[in-house]
Formats: C-alpha cells, structure tokens, sequence
C-alpha cells in the first residue's frame, strides 16, 4: 500500500483477546484484537491505505496478529519488533456490552515507538486506546500525536477500558490530552462520561467541537451524531441487523468514517471540521454500515457496504 493523503497512518496495540466460546463455557478462543489494530484491518479491508505502527511480540499469538495484518492488506514498515510476549485481553461478555481483563506488563505490545517523524507522510494519523495510556508506549503516543496535529490530521477515539492494572486518573489525563490535539475525534457516549464525568457526553461533544473538531458520538445501538462547530448535530439510527457479536462494531466504525472521509478528501484544509450536514450525513450512514457488517457476524472483520 502506498503513502500519500489518501493513505492512514494507525498507532496502538494489538493484543489478543481471550474470548469465551459459545460452545464450551469453560473454554477461551484466541484472536486477534486491540482496537487500533482494528481499526488497521478495517482500513485495509475497505481499501483505504494503512500502515501499523504498533509493536509485535516473538510469539505465536504476534505471528497470528502478523498474519491478519497482512492478510488484510496493511503495511508493517513502521511496525517495531521485540522479543517479548504478545499482551492478552480477557474478554467478559455481558447485557451492557463486553468488560475486558488485561495482561499488559512485560509485553511487547507497548514497546511502540516514537513515529514523529514520519506523520506528514500520512493524510491522517489514528491514536487512542491502551497505548495511548500504558508505559511505556504513551509517550511514544503522545509525541506522535503532537506532531500529527501540526503536519497531518490526527484523528483520536479515546476508547477508555478499566482494569485493576490501570491508572484510572492518569489514564483520563493522558486520553482528554488527546482529544485536545485532535481535529476529528470519535468516542462513545461511555467514554465521554468517564473522560468528563462532570458533563453530559452531548455537551462534551458540542465543547470540543466548537474548538473546529469535527466530533462524532456512537450510542451502540442507539446510533451515531457527528457535531461540526456552530453547526446543528446531525444523528442517524443504527444500521438495522441481527446482533450477533459487538466485540470490534466500534473500531469497524471508526474504519469506515476514516475510509469515507480519505474517500471524500475531507481531511484536506480542515475539511472534516467544515463538513455540510448531508456529508456528515452521508458519512455516518456509511460508518453505520460497516459497522453493522461486524455486529451480524462473529468476527471483527469488517467489509464494504453493498450500496457504497
């Protein structure tokens, strides 16, 4: 895949999740996930040029996430390496969504490193999630970001998760830190309550908009509003499908507004800040779709809209 402003650059984790199986409730199954690594598949599935800049592990779990990367069409140049173990996510399915368990430390998953240099290469530069959080890969991150807010667009989905082996208000920090970089950002309802606890998440949206972000708020099955400045919000409902698996709907999201919004050039002079209402329209329909093509099947991989 080439370079170029048609072409994303994605920073963060891939781990694997241990995910129960529907068949043996004792039994886990293996694959593949991290929300950036995601949403790096996502891209590359949906034809947009993306390059990984994570960090893979010398295990069989990294050969796998390897193996998905590639298979899905993404670039490894950026890609660091280490010898060290691949982080595990254990995943807990429930009625309000799945909670998740980690095994982060002495991984080589947070072993990222700093890719300042290499932002203007990019249309745009992703960032958020564990990596973004946990040492030391947050300042790799960070840096990162702050480069990719002044030569690329930097585009931010805060994805907060909680466990016992995270720093709750250090997390926060470094995440609303972020957002305050970015010019596109993508969060849920959810991640917006524990970010600004204090503040209703559609405030939270209409604050940070009004700094010239286009800012996107997902309510699951509630469906999606994209807040640009001054401007009215623009809400559509959920794509209509068979909820058969939620793990992975939201970074299929985020890979298809990327996708719709380097397809449309809108991440050229501020154009994402600027979009019309029929473009922000437009463009969460069409992340709702990719999105529903996750959540109807067991996987996470998502595919284009039929109509698209």
């Amino acid at each position: 895949m080439t370079e170029g402003p048609g072409a994303v650059l994605v920073m963060g984790e891939a781990l694997i999740d241990l995910v129960p199986s529907a068949l043996d409730p004792l039994a886990h199954l293996a694959q593949p996930g991290g929300a950036p690594a995601n949403v790096a598949v996502g891209l590359a599935k949906l034809g947009t040029p993306s390059w990984y800049a994570g960090a893979l592990g010398g295990d069989g779990f990294a050969r796998t996430i390897e193996e998905r990367l590639l298979g899905a069409g993404a670039e490894l140049g950026l890609c660091a390496r280490s010898p060290l173990p691949t982080a595990l996510a254990v995943a807990d399915p429930g009625p309000e969504g799945t909670a998740y368990h980690f095994h982060l430390a002495d991984t080589a998953t947070f072993q990222l490193e700093d890719r300042s240099a290499e932002v203007g290469r990019f249309g745009a530069v992703y960032a958020g999630g564990l990596a973004a959080v946990v040492d030391p890969s947050a300042e790799a991150v960070a840096a990162t970001a702050r480069a990719a807010a002044g030569r690329s667009v930097l585009v931010v989905d805060p994805n907060v998760r909680d466990d016992r082996t995270l720093d709750p208000e250090q997390g926060a920090r470094r995440l609303r830190e972020l957002c305050s970089l970015a010019q596109v950002v993508k969060a849920s309802d959810e991640d917006l309550t524990r970010l600004w606890p204090d503040a209703d998440p559609e405030d939270t949206c209409r604050a940070l908009a009004r700094e010239g972000r286009l800012v996107v708020l997902t309510r699951g099955a509630r469906g999606s509003t994209a807040y640009t400045g001054s401007a009215e919000p623009v809400s559509v409902p959920a794509a209509r499908v068979r909820v058969v698996n939620t793990i992975g709907a939201g970074d299929a999201f985020m890979a298809g507004m990327l996708t719709w919004l380097t397809r449309e050039e809108a991440f050229r002079d501020g154009g994402a800040a600027a979009l019309p209402r029929a473009g922000a329209e437009a463009m969460l329909r069409f992340a709702s779709a990719v999105a529903a093509s996750v959540v109807a099947q067991s996987g996470t991989e998502p595919s284009m809209p039929v109509d698209a």
